[in-house]
């Protein structure tokens, strides 16, 4: 089992959403997609975990490690509407990583509000990212 998911960035800030189960076999592609989003976007990134059914004590450390990866390229990790059978517990020199209740209360606290879709609107997804969900940024 995997997981499946979609980038969307706008004027400086992005919003990783991950869909499905983020258990060992797929902490390879979510690293992956954080490498994505460190090569196609600037700064704060908002892991969007509505659709993330569960994760594993892999998973967790994953997320970690996508902090530590985004600091390294100057850029914050904030979490929205983490799956509610756990709560993650970084290591002691992993960055602050806010969690917000769910998406909205993150881009709240990043001040955005949904935008014009014709406005530098960028988005990239996996085959498997459902095709109707619309973006973050624009709802």
């Amino acid at each position: 089992m995997t997981i499946e998911w979609r980038y969307t960035s706008e004027q400086g800030l992005g919003i990783l959403s991950v869909a499905g189960y983020l258990g060992p076999d797929a902490v390879h592609r979510f690293g992956g997609a954080v490498g994505w989003v460190i090569a196609r976007g600037s700064g704060p990134i908002i892991l969007d975990l509505t659709e993330l059914r569960s994760w594993s004590a892999e998973g967790q450390l994953a997320i970690t490690e996508a902090a530590h990866r985004l600091a390294g390229a100057g850029r914050s990790l904030a979490l929205a509407a983490i799956p509610a059978d756990g709560s993650l517990v970084p290591h002691g020199d992993c960055p602050d990583i806010p969690v917000h209740c769910d998406l909205a209360a993150a881009l709240a606290a990043h001040a955005r509000r949904p935008s014009d879709p014709e406005k530098g609107l960028q988005a990239w997804r996996t085959d498997g990212w459902p095709a109707s969900s619309a973006s973050p940024l624009t709802d």
